[in-house]
């Protein structure tokens, strides 16, 4: 069999990073940028990057693996995973966000759903049926209460 190479999340968040800038200096709309909304910026960018890299920890201390795709031998539901079956993905797209807050234009912004959609296509419909192959009753239960995003 042969394996395929797949453009894991955090280079799409890389690629997407980059499409708000260009969309930002090439095509901005709506100049809006004040010193508070670029602090806010900051400050969502840096719990984006929190919320990813403290999900992504708990994965590890758990012992189940990161990188999608892998089988999971647990599952998680504490911590973030209470709030969000995605952590690490609504991590990324707060790093969009702030990025976007930061940059003071409205044409970053339109990189953000288009993000969510990709990562939802490629990464979380496909993850969610090998979790419950995986996990069968105690995924859909945790399915059922707990949001996808938020």
């Amino acid at each position: 069999m042969q394996h395929k190479r797949r453009i894991l999340p955090p280079v799409w968040l890389a690629v997407c990073l980059l499409a708000a800038v260009a969309l930002h200096f090439f095509l901005p709309l709506l100049d809006y940028a004040t010193l508070w909304l670029r602090i806010v910026g900051v400050a969502v960018l840096l719990f984006g990057i929190y919320m990813s890299a403290s999900a992504a920890g708990a994965f590890n201390r758990a012992g189940t693996p990161v990188v999608p795709f892998e089988r999971s031998t647990v599952l998680l539901t504490d911590g973030w995973y209470r709030f969000t079956r995605n952590p690490m993905y609504l991590g990324m797209a707060g790093i969009l966000l702030g990025a976007a807050l930061f940059m003071g234009s409205l044409t970053p912004f339109a990189v953000i759903p288009a993000f969510m959609a990709l990562i939802a296509e490629r990464f979380i419909i496909p993850e969610e049926a090998k979790l419950e192959a995986a996990f069968g009753r105690d995924y859909k239960d945790y399915k059922a209460r707990v949001r996808r995003w938020l």
